[in-house]
Parts: structure tokens; C-alpha cells; sequence
């Protein structure tokens, strides 16, 4: 478990073993939820995720653990070791440093997972163990339940077969040796204020099918129940594997190259700065620049780009990229904890509690729809009797088939097991998005908003012209303007960096930069202030006068973008820089057209470069925008329904934080991507329609699921009242639904975005 400290409570992080449907996950946040100073419960079905605000003078941590054990669960510390482990695919091979699971050894001592004292491990409500992963079935503790409630029911028709006389109290024998260590966790969530439970209806349901002499019912109830639980577990551990496979990427190890001499270290370890040696075939450990060779890069198991792309000295790497030719020195740029896959596996952890509103309803639905099920069930077994004289017996046994029908696992698990599918398959190709709301949000999006640089253009403008003013050089100018630019990142601050570096300048000392939110920067150089900004700001601050201006105009209809330099009451000149558009904008745009979407350009460059880049795409545009004129546009937009913002910078954080849905392309600043609620890391406009399109089949799934789940309790309620099916089927209804919801979600596994319906 890992804690933080939050003003007088500890937020705790707990790894919880064996939630495989949705009613687990809420048997266990309720739970929980009820102790004194509990707070902030999240739980995560997908990612084995227990989080919460405690304060432990109220309730101490064991108290939590104890709680959770008694349900049937295990519980264990969250460290770094669990969440690679959770991401890791099951391959059935211990990959803790430690060799320590993460559901043991807890603060007791005792092992969590498949001995505690609540019986878990034993028959029963068997979940799943992390140590069972990779394992055949029949090795695993669900299906040696199977095997053990099978023989119990073979054993007990060998002895109806052989003495038919006390055959029926063979079944008895069976029904109530299968159906204890059920009955015992029904009655630790009866303890912890969960009434009904799947383990409570089944325990009711066995119990009273034996006192109405349907023993060998009984029995086969419980048997099919265990099998029910296997096809669960299978179904969930699939789910969570096309998660795990995601970040089964960075090597354990990199070779560290300290002064030409070459050893082994842990990739973990690296620090920035460090230079590491990969050979060809090699992954790459970790984020960096290349210093020294270029070769071809497989970027496909990051981004889910096919073809690798030839990177060379300065150029940025991801950690997990597949070095496929030649030998290359890279410089860290990045930690372990921050590189781009660490960033996939924070997201994953962190995505379930963005909860789709859709989830959250359920959730509401589901906590009176059961009681509901049992109040109707106990309607079924008194009126009938009471009301029309008709025989106990039947309408106790169907009663009990209702009880069977009336768990909501089907339901519960229907939107987590489609969100984390969509999520698997968006990760895969470089579309990462933070959970179900943002799914959710994304599939009902009308507008999309685009800033210009880096967007949908590739964010690597050039000098094109350079005009000077009186008797300035272009040497001159250069070295003023790349002194202003040397501590910027802007796209345009690195075009006036190269030019510089290209002509042989060297940029004048500069201090106290600031920028000029949507207009420049300035900076005091050479003991004097100096400005580099676009020419509106500059021909209103004394910068450039109306014939320079004009020739900035110019510049700006030919789709080019200028800015001024100058020193106070000093013009120096104007520079010019192209940005071209991304070979794809044209096509995303298209796309996103014939999807019902309307895209708009909202960028802080001139009308005339706006327009001339907005013409060749045939899109909308708004130009000369200050950030919160973005913020204000996508208020507007928003008034017509969901907008999607997609930016790469700074100035773009507040219009990302306020859209329905802000999306950071992958080359973009660090806060973009932390702003943003989703991000594209192939850096490919073509992604955003890919991104939406995913989001709509996600939703569609959903659904799909939801009618699957509640058809068929329909269907089964309806049959079972009019005495065409029984306890078995009303069982095999409850855990078949639970299973096929699973698979429906995981067909989302095989969905390809890019593909055009």
C-alpha cells in the first residue's frame, strides 16, 4: 500500500485480488465506504485498484485489510513492483523484484490472497489469484472448485445409483458442503451492510431449495455456479490481460555508456543526462535524444506506427522503440517514472475512476434494482399461495429461480469491461485517453477545435525572409532576435534558433524573458529590453510603423508568419517563417466531415497566414486569439453541444481544460499532455477521427451490452414466473449474461479506428 499525506488524512493505495465482475467492485466500495473516516473510495475492477482518503484515528489500515479480506478478497501493499505487475502480461511467471505477489504479505504477516481466514482460496466464491494467472484452468483455485463441487455431485448420483433410498441425502451432503464457504461470505457482507449479494441469493436459494425436497437441484445449482465463476474469471482475466500487455515494453535493463566504457544497469535507474548505448534489435530504455548515429526506429509498439521512421542526432526517442539498424547513443531525457510509458500505465491506473456517467448510473440503477428482484421474488413466493390457494412448493421454487436472476453482475460489468477494451486498443495505436467519461464525452462531440502550429501543421517552421531597417544587418537581427527566443520552445523561437545557427550568429546574452501571452516574448538584451512579437503588437508598442507593417501583411497573405524585432523606439526588422500543414490535416479534416463534425482553426497567428492554411484544408478559422479569446470561443462552441480541443502548448492549457474533451498531440509541452484529457502520440491528425471513432463504438458496445444484460434477466424473470425454466437455468442466465457481456467488450480488443465505415 502507498500513502500520501492530505491535510490530516492519508490517501491510501491498496492492490485488491479477485474482483472479476462489477458487483465485486461495489460489494467492495461499500464496504469500505461504511467505516468512520473513509472518504474518496475508488475502486477499479480492471487495474485490481483499491484508493482512499482515510483518516486512520477513526479506522486504521488493518481495519480496511481485515474488511476487505472478509469479503473474500485479497488485499496487499500497492508498490512500484504491483503496478508493473498489473501491467505485465500474464505469462504465469513471478515478475516482482521482490518475488513477492501483491496481494501478500500484507501487515500481518499472513499470506492474503489463498489462506486468510475468511476461506478465500477455499470452495466457493474462489476469485481470481494473481499466482493463478498463466495457469490451466484446473490449477487454478476456480477450477479446482469445479473439479471439487463436480466430484461432490458425481459422488452423490453413484450413491443414488447404488442406494436409491438415501440417494436424496447424498445430494443434501453435496448441496451443503458446496454451498458453505458460500453462506460464510454472505455473511460477512451481511456484516458489512451488503444484504444482497450473489453469495446471499445463491446461499438463499440452496438452502431453500433442499427444504422443498429438490435436493439433487440443489446441487447441480452449485456446481454450475462454480462453473459460472471459472467462465467469469477467464473473461475478466482476458479483459485485464489486453491491459497488461501495453506496457510489457521497457527493457529491464539498459548499457550505460559512462566515458566509452559500456556496463549493464537497471533501466530503471537511468537519470537524465545519462547517455546509453543501444544496439541494433535493442529496445530503447528510455526517453533521450540521440547523440551520436541514426537509424530506422520501430515506433509501432508506443504509437502503433507500422513503418519505422529514421531518426538521427537531435532527434527524440520513446522508451519501449525497437532500435532496428544501426548503433545509436541516446542522452536521457526522462526518468523512469516520466517517460511515455510510465504515462500509459499512469493512465491506465488512474482511468477507471473517470467513471463514464453512463457507469455512474448503473451503479444508482443497480443498488435498488436488487432489492427490487428480491421484493418481487418474495411477492412470487406469498401471493400465489395466500391469494389463489396454489401449491407452496411451486412458487417457492420459482421464487428461489428469481432470486438466481436478480444479481446485477452482468449489468455492473457491462460499461468497465467496454471502457478498458476501447482504452487496450486506443493505447496500442497511440490514442490514450483518461477513462470512461472522456470515452464517453468524446463519442458525443459536434465541434473540434485545432490551434495552427504543431497541430495541423508539423510545428517545424523555417526563415523564409529576413528584412531589415536602417542600417541593422541581418546578423544584426538574428543575433537580437535569438537572443530574445534562446530560452523558448516555441516552434517559431527554434526556426530563429536554427537560422542563427545556420548563418554562423551567435545569439546575444539574454535575461529576464517573459512571455507575451498570444503576442511574443521580450527579454533584456545587452542591458536593454528587446522584443520579438507579431507585427500588430509591435505597430502598436512603437515597434514597426505602417509601411513595415504593410510589408508584414505581405508576408502573412503569401501564408507565411512574421514577427518584428526590436529595442524600444528602435525597429530592427521582420522575419518570416513558414509552417506547412501535415500531409494528413487535409484528410482528417475530410474525415471528421463525413462524420457530422464541424472543425474550426483557433489560432493566435495572423487572419491572413489563418486563412491561407484554413483555405488548403477547408476549414473554418478564428485568428489573432489571446488564450482567452480560445477560452471564450470554446464556451460558444460548447453552447451547441461536445467540443473536442485539440493543442499542443501552453497558451492552449486553459481552452484544453475547458472543452468537453481536450486532446494534446505527443510532440506538445509536458502541461498540454497534463492538461489534456487525451493525447496523440503518433503525432497524426488522421488520429482524431480514429480517437472519435473508437469513442463511438466504445458507446455503442455499451449499449449493446446493457440490453444484452437486462434482455436476458427479462427474458428469464418472465419464463421462470410462468414455470418454464428452473434454478439451473436461472443460474447458468446470471453467469452466462456476465460472460457474454465480457466477450461483446472484448471484441473492442480486435476494433480498428482507422478504419472508415
Amino acid at each position: 500500500m502507498t500513502q500520501t499525506e492530505i491535510d490530516g488524512a492519508t490517501a491510501c493505495d491498496w492492490t485488491v485480488s479477485g474482483m472479476d465482475c462489477g458487483s465485486c467492485a461495489t460489494k467492495v466500495r461499500s464496504a469500505v465506504g461504511r467505516l468512520p473516516g473513509v472518504s474518496d473510495v475508488e475502486v477499479g475492477i480492471m487495474t485490481e485498484r483499491l484508493r482512499l482518503t482515510l483518516d486512520e484515528t477513526q479506522t486504521t489500515r488493518d481495519k480496511v485489510e481485515k474488511t476487505v479480506r472478509s469479503l473474500g478478497y485479497g488485499i496487499g501493499p500497492r508498490t512500484d513492483a504491483a503496478k508493473k505487475e498489473f501491467v505485465m502480461p500474464g505469462d504465469g511467471t513471478d515478475t516482482h523484484g521482490d518475488g513477492d505477489h501483491t496481494g501478500h504479505d500484507h501487515a500481518s504477516g499472513t499470506d492474503a490472497i489463498a489462506r486468510d481466514a475468511s476461506g478465500h482460496g477455499g470452495p466457493g466464491h474462489v476469485h481470481d489469484d494473481p499466482a493463478d494467472r498463466g495457469k490451466s484452468w484446473y490449477r487454478t483455485g476456480k477450477g479446482q472448485l469445479v473439479i471439487f463441487t463436480a466430484l461432490l455431485l458425481a459422488a452423490a448420483w453413484s450413491v443414488e445409483l447404488i442406494a436409491p433410498q438415501i440417494g436424496s441425502w447424498a445430494f443434501v451432503g453435496a448441496s451443503l458442503i458446496g454451498v458453505a464457504p458460500v453462506a460464510r461470505r454472505a455473511v460477512a457482507a451481511l456484516r458489512v451492510g451488503q444484504p444482497f449479494t450473489i453469495e446471499s441469493l445463491m446461499t438463499i436459494a440452496a438452502v431453500g431449495a433442499l427444504f422443498i425436497g429438490a435436493a439433487e437441484e440443489a446441487a447441480l445449482v452449485v456446481f454450475l455456479f462454480a462453473v459460472g465463476e471459472v467462465l467469469e474469471g477467464v473473461a475478466a482475466g482476458k479483459a485485464r490481460d489486453g491491459i497488461r500487455a501495453l506496457a510489457n515494453l521497457v527493457p529491464k535493463t539498459a548499457l550505460l555508456d559512462t566515458d566509452g566504457v559500456i556496463r549493464e544497469v537497471p533501466a530503471a535507474s537511468l537519470v537524465v543526462g545519462q547517455i546509453v548505448f543501444v544496439r541494433p534489435g535493442d529496445r530503447i530504455p528510455a526517453d533521450g535524444d540521440i547523440t551520436e548515429g541514426t537509424s530506422g526506429i520501430d515506433e509501432s509498439p508506443v504509437t502503433g506506427e507500422s513503418v519505422p521512421v529514421t531518426r538521427g542526432p537531435g532527434e527524440g526517442v520513446f522508451a519501449g522503440s525497437i532500435n532496428t539498424e544501426a548503433v545509436l547513443r541516446v542522452t536521457v531525457t526522462k526518468a523512469a517514472e516520466d517517460n511515455t510509458i510510465s504515462r500509459i500505465i499512469r493512465l491506465v491506473e488512474e482511468a477507471e475512476e473517470a467513471r463514464a456517467p453512463t457507469e455512474r448510473f448503473i451503479d444508482r440503477f443497480s443498488r435498488w434494482y436488487m432489492p427490487a428482484i428480491v421484493a418481487i421474488a418474495a411477492l412470487v413466493i406469498v401471493v400465489p399461495p395466500l391469494a389463489l390457494g396454489q401449491a407452496w412448493d411451486t412458487w417457492i421454487y420459482r421464487g428461489l429461480a428469481l432470486l438466481l436472476i436478480g444479481c446485477p453482475c452482468a449489468l455492473v460489468i457491462s460499461v468497465p469491461a467496454s471502457i478498458a477494451s476501447a482504452m487496450s486498443t486506443g493505447a496500442r495505436r497511440g490514442l490514450l485517453m483518461k477513462g470512461g467519461a472522456v470515452i464517453e464525452a468524446a463519442a458525443q462531440v459536434s465541434h473540434i477545435a485545432f490551434d495552427k502550429t504543431g497541430t495541423l501543421t508539423h510545428g517545424r517552421p523555417r526563415v523564409t525572409d529576413l528584412v531589415t531597417f536602417g542600417a541593422t544587418t541581418q546578423a544584426e537581427l538574428l543575433a537580437v532576435a535569438a537572443g530574445v527566443e534562446s530560452g523558448s520552445s516555441h516552434p517559431l523561437a527554434k526556426a530563429i534558433l536554427n537560422k542563427a545557427e545556420e548563418a554562423g550568429v551567435t545569439p546575444l546574452a539574454a535575461a529576464d524573458a517573459k512571455a507575451l501571452p498570444g503576442s511574443g516574448v521580450v527579454a533584456s538584451v545587452g542591458n536593454a529590453l528587446a522584443w520579438v512579437t507579431s507585427p500588430r503588437y509591435a505597430s502598436e508598442n512603437g515597434g514597426l510603423d505602417a509601411e513595415n507593417l504593410a510589408k508584414a501583411t505581405i508576408f502573412e497573405e503569401e501564408g507565411k508568419t512574421a514577427v518584428a524585432v526590436y529595442r524600444e523606439n528602435q525597429p530592427f526588422g521582420l522575419i518570416a517563417m513558414r509552417d506547412e500543414p501535415r500531409t494528413d490535416a487535409a484528410d482528417a479534416v475530410r474525415q471528421l466531415s463525413a462524420m457530422g463534425i464541424t472543425p474550426v482553426i483557433l489560432t493566435g497567428d495572423n487572419p491572413r497566414t489563418a486563412a491561407a492554411i484554413a483555405g488548403s484544408l477547408g476549414m473554418q478559422f478564428q485568428a489573432n486569439m489571446m488564450p482567452e479569446d480560445k477560452l471564450a470561443a470554446i464556451r460558444t462552441m460548447s453552447e451547441q453541444g461536445g467540443v473536442m480541443m485539440i493543442g499542443d502548448g501552453i497558451n492552449d492549457a486553459p481552452a484544453l481544460k475547458q472543452a468537453s474533451v481536450g486532446v494534446a498531440m505527443g510532440s506538445g509541452t509536458d502541461v498540454a499532455l497534463e492538461t489534456a484529457d487525451a493525447a496523440i502520440l503518433r503525432d497524426r491528425v488522421t488520429d482524431i477521427p480514429a480517437t472519435i471513432r473508437l469513442s463511438r463504438a466504445a458507446m455503442a458496445n455499451i449499449r449493446q451490452n446493457v440490453t444484452l444484460a437486462l434482455g436476458l434477466k427479462a427474458v428469464f424473470l418472465v419464463t421462470t414466473v410462468f414455470g418454464l425454466t428452473g434454478l439451473w437455468i436461472a443460474i447458468m442466465a446470471d453467469t452466462g449474461a456476465t460472460v457474454l457481456v465480457t466477450l461483446n467488450a472484448l471484441r473492442l480488443l480486435r476494433f480498428d479506428p482507422e478504419h472508415e465505415a
